[in-house]
């Protein structure tokens, strides 16, 4: 593969992929799971050191093996095919798939959002609970788009990254310095005042609509279960990073530029995380942040700064934001399944690249199947179910790096995880600490998500049934 990104277009995809619709969202749930400002900062430090915790020890791992592939390539090689293509299933069937297709939709949502005509249309299709509607199809044409311009070279799925990402980077400082020094009426004392006391509101009507009835205290191990339960969208907002290793065949010094940027984006995108939840508690109250229409605790935030051109600018941003994260994830995610069919466990045209020197025929499989999981309308539900699973693959990465050191000391390693073992000890506790929380608390967002990606497990031996060594 051609060498033709450098580090900045590698942080550049890092921080792309990171950033999506997430953090102008989910910390209304957060709020309502917490129910105080002290909680929601916590929740986003504790999931910046898991990530940032994740990012350092995988550096080690893609320094190892520097090869297109990533996350998929380290678990092949360290714990065999099997596990190798469980994750790649679990990649291409819903993670990076489906976070394509969601990703699409908020594009689609934002953009209805600054053209009502496009919101208030009627379903071009519709039975029962299945619709088709024209968001949906509006989300289509960006991940066919995106697919195709990504066919064109790494060039240009580059210029699109680095654009987009540097936009709404620049977006977001500008919120968070309008937001911090422009203010005139503060709730920052306020949503600290109540400490380190817990609450949660989370009664919904017949209709699932949270019914703001009064906030109930919490503790023990109920609060446990809360802030597993708050994780999840911090965590959500927080992945995809490791996309550039997937493409670490075309960066440039792949043995110490994939780790730098991972390390640089994953920091600098949780400071940023940080800085705009700040900003939130700034602008709004606590129940302006749990119970904003539609969980758009961004948009709310924006009008409380710049007032009616508020909600327009942050719908911009978003539109921005979601583009770019979906051009990185697009531009990643094939790189795996090409790997994969390299190895005879994908399908075998996905493994040839085009006059371009780009995959062709996986970057189209991948936009097919996330434009199906767009038309089917489950994507949001398959992804909730996948949280878990992510985690889980993350910590058995993670888990490598120790194991390597321990079976195959002798193994070259131009980077080595600082402050080993703590480093990766730190994530993999906190780490345990969430799925056993969520198996408790959030079942919905565990088993059925575990179950998905253990149907890979029949693929994988109907794919492998003609060799000895499965």
């Amino acid at each position: 593969m051609q060498k033709k990104l450098k580090l900045w277009d590698a942080i550049m995809l890092v921080m792309g992929s990171m950033i999506g619709s997430g953090i102008f969202i989910v910390s209304s749930d957060i709020m309502r799971n917490l129910g105080s400002g002290w909680w929601l900062v916590i929740v986003w430090i504790i999931t910046g050191v898991m990530t940032v915790a994740a990012a350092i020890s995988y550096g080690e791992l893609s320094a190892i093996f520097p090869k297109a592939g990533g996350q998929y390539v380290y678990l092949k090689e360290i714990f065999g095919r099997r596990i190798g293509f469980l994750y790649g299933w679990g990649l291409f069937s819903v993670i990076q798939t489906g976070t394509i297709a969601a990703v699409a939709v908020a594009f689609g949502k934002f953009t209805a959002y600054l053209i009502p005509a496009l919101n208030n249309a009627q379903p071009i299709f519709q039975q029962g609970e299945f619709k088709i509607t024209y968001i949906q199809i509006l989300a289509i044409f960006v991940i066919m788009l995106l697919t195709f311009i990504n066919t064109k070279g790494v060039e240009s799925g580059k210029f699109l990254q680095n654009l987009f990402t540097g936009s709404k980077i620049l977006a977001l400082i500008g919120i968070i310095v309008a937001g911090i020094f422009f203010v005139s009426n503060s709730y920052l004392s306020e949503n600290f005042s109540a400490g380190l006391n817990a609450f949660n509101n989370l009664e919904k009507d017949s209709l699932g609509n949270f019914l703001q009835t009064g906030w109930k205290s919490v503790s023990g191990l109920t609060l446990f279960g809360g802030i597993a339960s708050a994780m999840v969208g911090a965590v959500f907002s927080s992945v995809a990073w490791e996309s550039v290793t997937f493409v670490s065949g075309e960066i440039e010094n792949p043995k110490k530029n994939v780790v730098r940027s991972m390390i640089f984006g994953t920091s600098a995108v949780m400071v940023l995380y940080l800085a705009v939840n700040i900003v939130y508690l700034s602008t709004l109250s606590r129940d302006q942040i749990a119970f904003a229409a539609d969980d758009r605790v961004a948009v709310s935030s924006a009008l409380a700064i710049f007032g009616n051109t508020g909600t327009l600018i942050i719908a911009l941003l978003v539109m921005i934001s979601t583009f770019g994260c979906n051009n990185g994830l697009i531009l990643s995610g094939a790189r795996v399944f090409q790997t994969m069919s390299k190895d005879g466990m994908f399908f075998k045209s996905a493994s040839e690249n085009n006059k371009n020197q780009v995959p062709e025929n996986a970057l189209w499989m991948q936009g097919v199947w996330a434009s199906v999981l767009c038309l089917s309308g489950q994507y949001g539900n398959l992804l909730d179910m996948i949280s878990f699973v992510i985690v889980l693959f993350y910590m058995i990465t993670v888990f490598g790096v120790i194991y390597l050191r321990i079976k195959k000391p002798e193994l070259e390693r131009p980077y080595k995880t600082w402050l080993y073992p703590v480093t990766p000890l730190i994530y993999l506790v906190i780490g345990t600490a969430f799925c056993v929380l969520l198996l408790f608390f959030k079942t919905q967002y565990t088993w059925p998500g575990l179950l998905l990606v253990l149907i890979g497990l029949p693929i994988y031996y109907f794919i492998n049934s003609h060799k000895k060594d499965v």
